[in-house]
């Protein structure tokens, strides 16, 4: 594993950018751990996040999804419990899995609730917020529309948000991707990125981009080889 890793490492040019497809390809020649690992995208903008007016925060629904099975916990009641039920949550309720959390479990990737609930949900605010895991009415996570929202999120609705340094990172699917599906994810994420773009943002927007897996080199991407419509 060594040697393969060193050989495709030499491939890989210092400062050298790539087309995205190159670099899709590089990433899955150098993925050689046990597992499959997660195929990411990171993206330098042009902001600062501690403005709130720069803040580039949003959804998007990969085209290819993540590859990853994600457990849904949904807070709601009567008719709009058994919505989320038949649209597929791994979990539906509200008092009950607000005492269950209360208490420590935590077994869930992603959690929506419905309006009228999120008074009990509110006193989670100290255990779900830091963990990422809080229903938003920003991303969508908060909404009568409950059946359209699990089903988005199990087809692979990913979330993003501007780090301190301007940067975002996103998962665009696994190693074992086709690359044409990575590629796909890819741009899908980028143009999502592209819209988000704050009004008040002054100079370049997109400064770099570059992809890598888990334990894989990351790989920088020739922004300009995307084109005006990436």
């Amino acid at each position: 594993m060594g040697k393969k890793l060193t050989a495709v490492k030499d491939k890989i040019e210092i400062g050298k950018e790539y087309s995205l497809e190159d670099a899709v390809k590089l990433v899955k020649e150098a993925s050689f751990t046990k597992f499959d690992e997660t195929v990411d995208l990171a993206i330098n903008l042009g902001v600062d996040p501690r403005k709130s007016e720069q803040m580039v925060r949003g959804t998007v629904v990969l085209p290819h999804g993540i590859g990853k099975k994600v457990r849904v916990l949904v807070f709601a009641k009567g008719e709009k419990e058994r919505e989320a039920t038949e649209a597929g949550a791994d979990f539906v309720g509200a008092e009950d899995f607000v005492d269950k959390i209360s208490k420590g479990w935590l077994d869930f990737d992603k959690s929506v609730a419905t309006p009228d609930v999120m008074g009990l949900v509110g006193k989670l605010g100290k255990i779900l917020g830091p963990r990422g895991l809080m229903p938003n009415p920003k991303l969508g996570t908060v909404t009568f529309d409950i059946a359209k929202t699990v089903k988005e999120i199990k087809a692979g609705k990913v979330e993003y948000k501007a780090e301190k340094a301007g940067i975002v990172h996103v998962p665009i699917g696994k190693a074992s991707f086709d690359t044409e599906k990575l590629i796909e994810n890819a741009r899908t994420v980028i143009n999502s990125i592209m819209k988000a773009k704050p009004a008040t943002s002054k100079g370049k927007y997109l400064k770099k981009i570059s992809v890598s897996s888990t334990m894989g080199p990351g790989i920088a991407i020739d922004i300009a080889s995307l084109g005006k419509g990436v």
